[in-house]
Formats: C-alpha cells, structure tokens, sequence
C-alpha cells in the first residue's frame, strides 16, 4: 500500500528583514517560491500546499498556474506555528504524513525532498528530518500521529519543539542544501550571485 503524503509550504512571512516579500524575488530568473513548489511537486504532484499570509494577494497570483493549492492565513502575524496548524487542519483524512517546508529554502531540492521521504518510508511511525548546521530541522515528515501536537503549537518556534520532544522517533537526513535561507538582503546577494553562476548564459557582473 502507498502512504499518503502531502507537502505544506509555509510562505506566509512579512519578509520584514528582507525589506521586500522574500516569495517574489527571482533568483536564476525565476521567482523563489516557484523553485521551492517545483521540488514539492516533483515529489508529491498535486499534494502539495502553500500558505500564504502577507502579501496574499501577490503570492496568490504567483501560483495561479501552479499545480499546488493555497490557502490564505489571516493570523499570520501570530508566527509560523498560525499556518503550521491551518495547514494541519486543511489535510485531508487519507492523508498519513505531512512535509513541512520553508518558503525560502531556495536550495532544497527534489532530490533532496526524495531522499527525506525515503528515509521516512523505511519504518512505521517515525519523523525524518534534516539535520544541518548541527541541528536537526526543516524539511521534515511528520506522521499522523504527531498531527496533534502539529495542531497545538503557538508563536513563532515551528516544528522544532516536536522535533526536540520526539528524537527518539527521528530519523536524520543529512541535508546541508536547507542550510540555505533568504532572510536579509546580504543573503540575497549572495543567492543571486550563486544562481547567476549556475545558470546557462549569465555571466558576473
């Protein structure tokens, strides 16, 4: 039998210290969020949601053509754990885990989403997630029996207190590619210098 599982991509942030939404900045031409749901539905096709929340309206008609659904957070500003329980609670009863992904993790990619879910379907009832930076994070599968405790989290902390109360049931993947973030505007000069050099006919400036 085939698990079930769904990809939730929390993209619902201000972008405060970015000073622009994090969701529309292109890097390599095209605009972050697209890399992240890209990887998502690589792995998962249609069984994959963004929550959005700042911005909604611009990061909304980004997806228009995407095959990823959206559902639109009102308490984004509460923290991420506010679309961590709305994704939770928009998952449908079939579904046996869900993959919690960042909207700017821009490095992470299909492959890597891939391997996590492999490392999951290795043994009943665990939680496989990256470790980088000598810490044990995001992107991370969450089986059903943690949907609860998905559910009640508050603030601004994510799964990480999950993850913490749950190790003895964690399996970890190393994943130095979700190390990558976009937070400050120094990090998207760095970004945008390491796109450009990756993609086929830019050059340096």
């Amino acid at each position: 039998m085939t698990a079930s599982l769904h990809v939730l991509i929390l993209a619902a942030g201000a972008s405060s210290r970015l000073g622009q939404p994090k969701q529309l900045v292109k890097l390599g031409g095209h605009p972050v969020l697209h890399g992240v749901v890209a990887a998502a539905t690589a792995l998962a096709g249609h069984s994959v949601t963004v929550v959005v929340g700042a911005h909604a309206s611009e990061v909304t008609r980004l997806l228009a053509h995407s095959p990823a659904s959206v559902i639109v957070n009102r308490r984004w500003e509460e923290g991420m754990a506010s679309s961590i329980r709305l994704g939770v609670g928009s998952l449908s009863a079939a579904t046996d885990a869900v993959l919690i992904l960042l909207g700017d993790q821009v490095a992470v990619s299909a492959d890597d989403l891939k391997r996590l879910a492999a490392s999951w379907k290795e043994a009943d009832g665990v939680i496989a997630a990256a470790t980088y930076d000598q810490r044990v994070a995001v992107p991370a599968i969450f089986p059903r029996m943690c949907f609860g405790e998905l559910a009640e989290l508050r603030g601004d902390q994510g799964a990480r207190q999950i993850l913490e109360r749950n190790s003895f049931r964690v399996v970890r993947v190393p994943m130095p590619n979700a190390a990558v973030d976009l937070d400050t505007p120094e990090d998207l000069a760095a970004l945008t210098q390491r796109f450009n050099s990756t993609t086929p006919g830019t050059t340096d400036s």
